[in-house]
């Protein structure tokens, strides 16, 4: 059952990132402008300068934060960051999305139209120094997340309801073309952020429908945890718990009266071969 993790409510609530060297999770309030976290030492928050999205860590100390501009260096402990690499930082119509570290310690990271414009979207993979793009003409990129057998990453199209399954290389990059994994739209489901556990099966967020799915390898549903707000719309493993981020974006008052935890972080109990993320080596 699902219960409330941590009561700030976020507008859109994002990126969740269990931190395993030092116990603590991490989220963004996208449209807040602000990072969240809660720990052993309680909640933190810092507010930021821009839209920001998605992170991986680094060290103790230090995360990778993805923004509108670029990929930066976060320090925990002061707040400051300093730029990596620039990501469609010449275009101001765009924002960082989804984004999750790989097992080879590189890091992807999608981008949208702000006010979601059709196929605005990409899809990019940084590693060792070099800001790739891996996908394109994508409206809202979504559920980035990868085999644990290294064989394949998964992302979606929110707005076209439709999860693909890319081949990998030897070093991570993508080998032949995206095949569907899922298609959500004889079902109405609008798939959002995606995290895999040891088994290979996606643990998926699927915003309006209150609920995160686990979906088997081969693409066959398994079970679905409800969520007490609609608009859920991303997973993250903690310490062998289930957390999932939700959303008050697109909800008038009568929904928010309707949903009064919409937009807060939620904890929907253990669950078997969680996983957590691997550092981003830069």
């Amino acid at each position: 059952m699902a219960e409330v993790f941590d009561a700030r409510p976020c507008f859109l609530g994002e990126g969740p990132l269990w931190h395993p060297q030092i116990d603590t999770l991490f989220w963004f309030d996208i449209i807040g402008k602000r990072l969240l976290a809660r720990g052993p030492e309680g909640t933190a928050e810092w507010p930021l300068e821009e839209l920001h999205s998605a992170a991986g860590w680094l060290d103790a100390g230090h995360l990778l934060i993805a923004s509108e501009t670029g990929l930066w260096r976060f320090e925990i402990a002061t707040g400051a960051r300093s730029l990596i690499v620039p990501l469609e930082a010449e275009n101001p119509l765009t924002r960082s999305n989804d984004g999750r570290a790989d097992p080879w310690g590189g890091f992807w990271i999608s981008t949208m139209g702000k006010k979601a414009e059709p196929g605005a979207g990409a899809v990019y993979r940084f590693w060792r120094g070099e800001l790739r793009q891996v996908a394109e003409k994508i409206s809202i990129p979504n559920a980035i997340c990868f085999a644990p057998d290294r064989h394949a990453a998964y992302f979606a199209d929110t707005a076209r309801h439709i999860v693909w399954r890319q081949p990998l290389d030897a070093d991570g990059w993508p080998e032949g073309a995206a095949q569907v994994f899922r298609d959500f739209s004889e079902e109405g489901l609008s798939p959002d952020g995606a995290v895999t556990d040891a088994t290979g099966a996606l643990w998926m967020a699927q915003w309006g429908a209150g609920r995160v799915a686990r979906y088997l390898p081969d693409g066959r549903f398994d079970r679905a945890i409800a969520v007490p707000a609609p608009h859920v719309s991303c997973p993250a493993f903690a310490k062998g718990r289930l957390m999932a981020t939700t959303a008050q974006e697109g909800m008038d008052a009568a929904a928010l009266a309707a949903a009064p935890l919409a937009g807060q972080l939620f904890d929907l109990g253990p669950v078997d071969h969680a996983r957590p993320e691997p550092a981003v080596v830069l």
